[in-house]
């Protein structure tokens, strides 16, 4: 079988899911999934609430353990890895959480700061000069003394890129990154997470409802539904799809075989 179908790694794939199966309180959230995302693209799971889009993230991030399967990054399954194991796995990995997860004790600067004082020794001229480069990259020049509550939804965001950029990761998670956000917010994030990719030349999973995004942002896309990516491809592959579940998703339409 080739590569390209997602089941064994090749050196092009930074992350494969092979058989990967979630079960919660007697309920299978992922089943026998399999995935692949190529080094440098930006792949974009889509999918209804509910379905397990953000529990297939914490799966790739390690943050949760499958029941079963594989999770293979950078050519290491963290599947069953124990706690120090995965730590230095998570290092490559940067997380953008739904609702930007800033601590709101802290301000601008030291929640970008937060990974570079846990992980790096850097004295605070290199560090605020590493926090300032990020921050300008999301469009946050001197906001380093703001405080969490006096930006807006999109500008928390931001900074929560920002942090997640810290230290330099070449795999970026993104869990619904403008749930919330009104069409031109959520445009200018869309447009970053492009850029980010673009510069960087970072990974990307992104993980959404929101077609207008993901058509937007997407090397390739993935529909997830009742556990299993149903059918992925290019944004054009998807749009002509002749699964009844693909079609109903991107139209958005009432008729199918989704309901609510």
């Amino acid at each position: 079988m080739s590569c390209s179908a997602g089941v064994r790694p090749c050196d092009s794939q930074l992350i494969t899911l092979r058989q990967l199966s979630y079960r919660v309180s007697g309920k299978m959230v992922l089943r026998n999934l399999d995935l692949f995302v190529e080094q440098g693209e930006t792949f974009a799971v889509m999918g209804m609430s509910g379905v397990g889009k953000s529990t297939l993230l914490k799966c790739i991030g390690g943050l949760i353990q499958p029941t079963s399967g594989h999770v293979i990054v950078d050519g290491v399954d963290i599947a069953g890895l124990s706690e120090s194991h995965l730590r230095q796995v998570r290092r490559k990995i940067g997380m953008v959480f739904q609702y930007a997860a800033l601590f709101d004790s802290l301000n601008v600067y030291e929640n970008v700061a937060f990974g570079l004082r846990r992980h790096m020794r850097m004295n605070e001229a290199d560090m605020r000069a590493a926090v300032a480069e990020r921050l300008a990259l999301v469009g946050l020049s001197g906001t380093e003394p703001l405080m969490p509550s006096q930006l807006s939804g999109g500008m928390q965001k931001r900074v929560g890129l920002a942090r997640a950029l810290a230290l330099d990761p070449p795999i970026l998670l993104y869990d619904e990154p403008t749930s919330g956000l009104d069409p031109i917010t959520a445009a200018t994030i869309a447009e970053l997470i492009v850029r980010t990719r673009d510069q960087l030349g970072v990974t990307s999973v992104v993980v959404s409802h929101d077609v207008a995004l993901i058509k937007r942002v997407a090397n390739r896309i993935g529909m997830l539904h009742r556990g299993k990516i149903v059918q992925a491809g290019t944004r054009q592959e998807m749009e002509e799809s002749d699964n009844p579940v693909v079609r109903q998703f991107m139209e958005g339409s009432t008729e199918g075989p989704i309901k609510l």
